[in-house]
């Protein structure tokens, strides 16, 4: 038969998660593996596809199994399929990316995970597999992303200034950023509600709150935009 010289492969899903964490610092979700290969190492959350499930079935399981973590932004990234990248088998990997806000989410370490933990994009360290080239291909995506798409709604907690969504551009980009510019060009989209409040408990003087319009932002989602700083 032709099909007996062709190999068969193994199909996995990895998780590329980020978040902010309190002080504002771009976060990424990592779990400390259980069983080899890499035991007692740093990966993303992933795992084997099962047959009955699609591979965000897969993506969404394994979070949930390896992390505690359910209902979270997903979308796919791209499909990892060197020959070596896994030492058990010919294994590809597609890999997602999520984005989630910390204070929504208690972890929780579970089957062959051994730890979970968020760790600071300045102090990561170093990853099985092929995870670092994951993870640099997602980050590259996120700061492609967030130029046409408003994602913060993901990041950010429900109220927030305008000193923390310029914050989460500048964390992600890498960059700083005119503040005025900022706010003329993130105003004019009215994706932004003011909401009758201000900032609690703060040394300065307490700054304007405001919200997503939800409305405005699905629109935005599908449609896109051109936020060039």
């Amino acid at each position: 038969m032709v099909e007996a010289q062709y190999a068969r492969l193994g199909l996995t899903v990895d998780c590329v998660v980020f978040g902010l964490d309190a002080q504002d610092q771009l976060q990424v979700l990592l779990i400390q593996r259980k069983l080899p290969p890499f035991a007692g190492e740093w990966a993303l959350p992933g795992g084997f596809v099962r047959p009955e499930e699609s591979l965000e079935q897969a993506a969404r399981r394994e979070l949930r199994e390896e992390t505690g973590m359910e209902q979270v932004f997903l979308e796919q990234l791209y499909t990892f399929g060197a020959v070596e990248r896994d030492p058990r088998d010919r294994i590809v990997s597609v890999a997602y990316y999520a984005l989630v806000n910390l204070r929504d989410h208690a972890l929780r370490a579970a089957t062959d995970a051994r730890a979970v933990d968020w760790f600071g994009l300045e102090n990561l360290p170093e990853l099985a597999f092929d995870h670092t080239a994951i993870l640099h291909c997602a980050l590259t995506r996120l700061r492609a992303k967030i130029r046409y798409a408003p994602i913060g709604f993901e990041l950010l907690p429900e109220k927030f200034t305008l000193t923390q969504l310029q914050r989460l551009y500048e964390v992600i980009l890498g960059t700083a950023i005119d503040k005025r510019n900022f706010r003329k060009k993130i105003l004019k989209m009215n994706l932004l509600r003011p909401l009758p409040e201000k900032e609690q408990g703060v040394p300065h003087r307490a700054a304007q709150l405001y919200c997503f319009d939800c409305d405005r932002y699905t629109t935005l989602t599908k449609s896109g935009f051109s936020f060039e700083l």
